[in-house]
């Protein structure tokens, strides 16, 4: 995924009320970025963090910045959440994910389950249909990415629904998006959600599948690279 236009750097003030930070840009301006992220961005919202800013030039938006990278160390992080899901249609139609490859159709965001909607729906004529549900993945401990960094009802509530899905002959597959490239496993932080942890660990057992992909960043572009081991 290219981004459209050069992101800006800046450096964070802070980030309040979840959806929005104050940026202090290059040039000197202070100002306030959208921030597309509703979990905790444990680690990477510390003031004095350099961050990369996308400029809309959409006259409607209220604000028109919005927060794309965070410099975490070494690396860069993406916390924009209204990626992942371009990111892995990105990466199934180009061979990258083989796990999920085989499929004639692929659609975003179709309706399901009990007012669900699933992040991607592959089709095809000679295989059950599979639905794909897409988490973004910004937390690193250690050195292993976790899921999640915040309590996500509406996580648990997914998994009880792909686990149907699979209990009436589909295919479901959870797939977990780090955008940051410092890690070296995958686990569940159940120390931060055991719900979560709990519902996941019954939907595998009941035939839903979970990978793990890490994202290369660089402030022209994100592309998916390559799977990495999900620790149990």
């Amino acid at each position: 995924m290219q981004f459209p236009t050069p992101l800006l750097r800046g450096t964070l003030v802070k980030r309040y009320k979840r959806f929005l930070a104050d940026v202090t840009l290059e040039n000197g301006d202070e100002i306030t970025a959208h921030v597309a992220n509703s979990g905790s961005m444990l680690g990477l919202k510390e003031p004095g963090m350099e961050v990369w800013l996308s400029l809309s030039d959409n006259p409607k938006r209220k604000l028109k910045y919005s927060w794309e990278l965070v410099r975490h160390g070494d690396g860069l992080v993406g916390i924009n959440t209204m990626h992942p899901n371009k990111l892995v249609a990105e990466a199934i139609e180009d061979g990258t994910i083989t796990e999920l490859s085989g499929y004639d159709g692929l659609r975003r965001e179709v309706k399901y389950g009990k007012n669900s909607r699933i992040d991607i729906l592959l089709t095809s004529e000679s295989r059950p249909d599979c639905y794909v549900e897409i988490k973004s993945v910004t937390l690193r401990r250690d050195s292993e990415a976790e899921f999640p960094d915040a309590v996500t009802a509406r996580g648990a509530k997914h998994l009880v629904e792909m686990t149907d899905m699979v209990a009436g002959g589909a295919r479901a597959v959870m797939v977990y998006l780090v955008q940051r490239e410092d890690c070296a496993a995958f686990s569940i932080a159940d120390d931060i959600d055991p719900t979560y942890a709990a519902n996941l660990t019954k939907a595998l057992s009941k035939g839903v599948e979970a990978i793990c992909y890490v994202c290369r960043l660089t402030p022209e572009k994100i592309t998916v690279e390559h799977t990495i081991p999900i620790e149990h």
